[in-house]
Parts: C-alpha cells; sequence; structure tokens
C-alpha cells in the first residue's frame, strides 16, 4: 500500500482540523453515523479484538441522561452538539475473538485475566476513538473530544451491567468556526521525538 494522500486530505484530517466547541443548527442522519461506524471499524487493534463501544446520543431523552455527568464547562455545548459519542470498552471484547480472531483461540487468554482484558480493552478502545475522529473529519464531520465528565455517572446511566466503561466522549456535527478559539501549537519534532 504505497499511496500518498494529497495536502488536501492531511489538512482535512489533521492540519485544518480543529476541536469544535459550537455548532450548527443542522442535523447529524442515522445514516451518516452508520457510515461513520462503517469506516471506523477497519482501522488496526490487537488481534482484531475491536473493543470500542459507541452509544450516539442525539434525541432530548438521551441529552438530558448524559446531562448529569457533564462539567460545568462541557455542558452547554454538549447540549447544542447534534450528537454527542460516548465512546467505551466492552471489558469482555474477548467474547467474539472466536469470530473476529479465528487463527487461534485466544479467549482464554484474557478470561483467566481480567486485569490484562481491561488493559487491552481500554488500549484498543482508545486506539478506536481516534479512528472514529479521523474517519469523523473524513465524512465531512466536525468533531470536539472531550474528557470532561463524570465516567461513573456514565457508566450508571448508559452501561449499568459493568461490563462497559466509557473512556471519552466528543460532540459531533456541522461546526460554527465563530467559537473556535485561536489554534494552540504543537511541540516540534525535536521535542517530542527521537530516532535511535
Amino acid at each position: 500500500m504505497e499511496r500518498m494522500l494529497d495536502d488536501r486530505a492531511l489538512d482535512t484530517l489533521f492540519r485544518e482540523a480543529r476541536t469544535h466547541n459550537s455548532w450548527q443548527d443542522k442535523p447529524v442522519t442515522d445514516e451518516l453515523l452508520q457510515r461513520l461506524y462503517d469506516v471506523m471499524k477497519w482501522g488496526p487493534t490487537a488481534m482484531n479484538g475491536v473493543p470500542a463501544r459507541l452509544v450516539f446520543v442525539k434525541s432530548q431523552v438521551a441529552k438530558e441522561k448524559l446531562k448529569p455527568a457533564l462539567s460545568p464547562g462541557n455542558l452547554e455545548k454538549t447540549m447544542a452538539a447534534p450528537v454527542t459519542v460516548i465512546v467505551a470498552y466492552d471489558l469482555r471484547f474477548f467474547d467474539h475473538l472466536p469470530t473476529l480472531f479465528p487463527a487461534y483461540d485466544a479467549r482464554p487468554t484474557y478470561e483467566a485475566n481480567p486485569e490484562l482484558a481491561q488493559t487491552a480493552a481500554f488500549r484498543n478502545g482508545t486506539l478506536q476513538g481516534g479512528y472514529l475522529i479521523l474517519a469523523a473529519r473524513a465524512l465531512g464531520l466536525d468533531v470536539g473530544p472531550m474528557s470532561g465528565f463524570d465516567s461513573e455517572k456514565v457508566n450508571e446511566a448508559f452501561f449499568p451491567d459493568g461490563q462497559t466503561k466509557s473512556n471519552f466522549i466528543a460532540n459531533l456535527g456541522y461546526g460554527d468556526d465563530s467559537g473556535l478559539y485561536p489554534r494552540g501549537p504543537r511541540l516540534a519534532f525535536e521535542q517530542a521525538c527521537s530516532i535511535l
């Protein structure tokens, strides 16, 4: 696979993409959310475990259910967003491994070691959350990811069985550029990287 994206695509995904806080009054269709998942699901995870579980919060009833878990700084923008996705991870992701990873039976490894399963679920679910952001941008959506919420309240409200745990949330929609903050700088290669 030697194809390289052009500058326009790289700008869309990274260089000109912004974290949005204000939203246009434009709905996001269920069909687009399904397409979003159908794109992001192809990102790699260890043993193809795909532990991410997504809850797309769209209705007013669901937003009210989420509201008590939001930090004050994230309340207004989240309630105004067309969609808020809860990016969570399934602690029993390994139940699907016989289908998703038929190379050998990896399920007993995780089933016998809950700490290993939790680490793998969190790590790979986080990866999938990153794929979600890139897929959303690739499909023309803006994203406002955040961690300013009470995870336990989200878990109680949306995942009461305890098998699935929230990781982060992200607002999705069509951003209103007037609500953007000035773009923050990034570290230089020499500050963040080394080649050994």
